[in-house]
């Protein structure tokens, strides 16, 4: 099939070089000319697993393409996939803007029968606004198709490769006889597509995203509890995930969600909600709690150390709101560093991916270390806010050499209790017992 996908962010990226792999010829479109003229010369913009490989391959078998001109992306393109940014407005309503402004532009370019599809995280009702705005200027026939994504950051390449599950909103037969042939190589194996009318597609993207976020802050209520009663929140955790009802994903508890889903799409459902007449009271609890457990860690920090930050060394492992990315965007590190500095701390970062995309957001408000050694140099205390693969089994001797003091900050529960213990590190995570040397 020819595909144009318009927006070479995370989503359009990775759609596109996807369906290239599977020998679809691509073209992708994106308004930044430089980054299309790199992206030619095989440089692939963002850090995602896997992504290189197949991003190389496709362009070297003259499968992906790029452009900056979206009519010659429309003309040969039987399915066009909108993958434009959605960013929240000052009132956490979706900006649906870029897809709005590139669907008037569709109707004036399209001279046959084409797909749209909305790939991009919409409100319920954006596929009727999408088709109001190309049918403005459409002369010839088009179905709108609402296909969100389920691409988890660091897993994007496997997620759409195969696929949980494939959703696809549309009341057209003839849209949905493409989009099945379209999507049978990636559902081999049995994984459903599953049709529905296009609203309740819209929806069952922020529905997911807002459980997931759901949970994921219930258990860190329940850690911040377990703290105060002397509970071990590992163990609450096992139990409940044992339970089929409950399973065992996301019950991982820390210093909150980032990243450029789930605080978007909670905050938009949460207003859309509001827009209809109806209010999502857990969801305006949810992004509350979460606010507050991006930054749980630092009050910790500022006790052990008499209320006084003055001029402390901080050490700080990870920036990324979470690892196999360099996404920042809600990253819970990036709060921490604000108030750390607020309190007058001096701090060493370092993260194996992210650190370019923080230095464009701080600036030199703090350093950067070469390697996660680095940054312990003479440090009063180390804070984990990224469960980075090699922060897992450090050289935990070196460590303590390089440090100050033992002290460690875990925000993620990276460690073993006893293991700390043994080892003499001071160190305080979330929802566990805080171990002090022996």
């Amino acid at each position: 099939m020819n595909i144009a996908v318009v927006g070479t962010g995370y989503v359009g990226l990775v759609t596109g070089t996807c369906l290239a792999e599977t020998g679809n010829n691509v073209i992708c479109v994106d308004i930044d000319e430089e980054k299309v003229n790199k992206m030619k010369n095989g440089v692939v913009p963002i850090y995602e697993p896997h992504l290189d490989v197949l991003f190389e391959r496709n362009i070297k078998e003259k499968r992906l393409h790029f452009t900056t001109n979206l009519e010659e992306a429309v003309e040969q393109a039987q399915i066009i996939f909108l993958a434009l940014p959605t960013p929240p407005g000052e009132d956490g309503s979706a900006d649906l803007s870029y897809v709005l402004g590139v669907a008037d532009e569709l109707g004036k370019m399209i001279k046959d029968y084409k797909v749209i599809v909305d790939k991009s995280t919409v409100p319920v009702g954006t596929a009727e606004k999408v088709t109001a705005a190309i049918a403005k200027n459409a002369q010839v026939d088009f179905d709108v198709v609402s296909n969100p994504e389920f691409l988890r950051e660091g897993f994007a390449v496997d997620d759409f490769l195969k696929p949980d599950r494939v959703v696809i909103g549309t009341s057209s037969e003839r849209a949905k006889e493409i989009m099945e042939e379209l999507y049978k190589p990636y559902v081999r194996q049995g994984n459903p597509i599953i049709f529905m009318d296009e609203k309740s597609a819209e929806l069952t993207k922020y529905a997911a995203n807002s459980f997931l976020a759901t949970k994921i802050t219930f258990m860190n209520e329940i850690a911040n509890f377990c703290e105060k009663v002397g509970a071990d929140v590992d163990m609450v955790r096992i139990g409940m995930g044992s339970d089929s009802r409950i399973g065992n994903r996301f019950l991982f508890p820390g210093i909150g969600y980032g990243g450029s889903c789930f605080p978007k799409d909670v905050q938009a459902l949460a207003k859309s909600g509001k827009e209809h007449g109806y209010e999502f009271k857990i969801l305006n609890a949810v992004m509350s709690i979460n606010e507050r457990q991006k930054t749980i860690i630092v009050p910790k920090i500022k006790d052990y150390f008499n209320g006084d930050l003055k001029d402390k060394k901080v050490a700080l492992w990870g920036l990324a709101f979470k690892p196999n990315t360099d996404d920042i965007r809600e990253a819970p590190a990036l709060y921490i560093i604000n108030d750390l500095l607020a309190e007058g701390a001096q701090i060493t970062a370092y993260d194996p991916e992210a650190m370019s995309n923080v230095k464009q957001v701080v600036g030199d408000k703090i350093n950067y270390a070469l390697n996660q050694y680095d940054a312990l140099e003479d440090a009063d205390v180390l804070i984990i806010a990224t469960e980075w693969g090699e922060f897992r089994t450090p050289d935990f001797n070196k460590m303590k050499e390089l440090m100050k003091q033992p002290v460690i900050f875990d925000g993620r529960n990276v460690y073993d209790l006893k293991q700390m213990q043994k080892l003499g590190f001071y160190y305080n995570s979330i929802g566990r017992m805080v171990v002090t040397p022996q």
